[in-house]
């Protein structure tokens, strides 16, 4: 059984600390890479997986995100104003739910960005994710293929798609590429204010409901000015 999402969560509200000096006038979303801001790169694709409505929140320097997104009409953009809060990215949801509403929709970070393969990982994500037996479904790169990636990745993945969180000390072949579908009814007693995502991925880790796919093209983990140069130059070569 797979879904079809109208709606979308991006997330934009980060400070983007490591990506000073380019943030200390402009949030991260709106940093370009290959000429769009990478917030256009998201919401490009989420056009092109039929979501109608991205809802958008914004805390730092929020008005340029407002005002960039305010033509937007495909997806339409709903700003989720965390100006005078810090909610977190699992609190940031939690605030957003009445107006995703009660189906499985898309959750994407603001600053992630990928090249697709032979489909469009969205539409990939919407065809493998099942309800009945999913509450998350994550969009997995592999680590040895990532461009600005060096870390010890997230989880291991087993064939059934099943996700094994990485435990100390420990390196496993996949990282989270910031994209996801998620069912609401996994929020229905999340706790209040501030919390991290991270917690409801345990949560449904713990319930063998948390599973993952791998991306079929190249993840760039665009965290810091120098990543920048590096995801121009795979975006460009791949559209050359």
């Amino acid at each position: 059984m797979s879904v079809t999402p109208t709606k979308a969560m991006v997330l934009a509200a980060g400070l983007g600390l490591r990506m000073r000096p380019l943030t200390d006038h402009m949030p991260k979303p709106l940093v370009r890479v290959a000429g769009q801001p990478l917030l256009d790169h998201v919401l490009d694709k989420l056009a092109g997986a039929s979501v109608a409505e991205a809802v958008v929140n914004v805390h730092y320097l929020p008005d340029q995100i407002i005002q960039h997104s305010a033509s937007r009409t495909r997806p339409r953009i709903i700003i989720s104003d965390e100006r005078d809060e810090v909610l977190g990215t699992g609190g940031a949801v939690v605030k957003a739910l009445p107006l995703l509403g009660k189906e499985p929709f898309f959750h994407v970070n603001a600053d992630t960005m990928w090249i697709d393969g032979v489909r469009p990982n969205l539409e990939r994500l919407a065809e493998t994710f099942d309800p009945d037996r999913m509450d998350i479904l994550l969009l997995m790169a592999p680590t040895t293929s990532s461009i600005g990636y060096a870390g010890r990745g997230d989880y291991a993945m087993l064939p059934d798609g099943a996700l094994r969180k990485r435990r100390e000390h420990q390196v496993v072949p996949f990282v989270y590429a910031g994209a996801a579908i998620m069912s609401p009814s996994l929020f229905a007693d999340a706790p209040a204010g501030e919390f991290s995502l991270t917690k409801m991925f345990d949560r449904a880790n713990e319930q063998e409901r948390l599973f993952g796919l791998r991306l079929d093209g190249v993840w760039m983990h665009v965290g810091t000015p120098d990543a920048v140069q590096a995801a121009e130059e795979a975006f460009l070569e791949s559209v050359a």
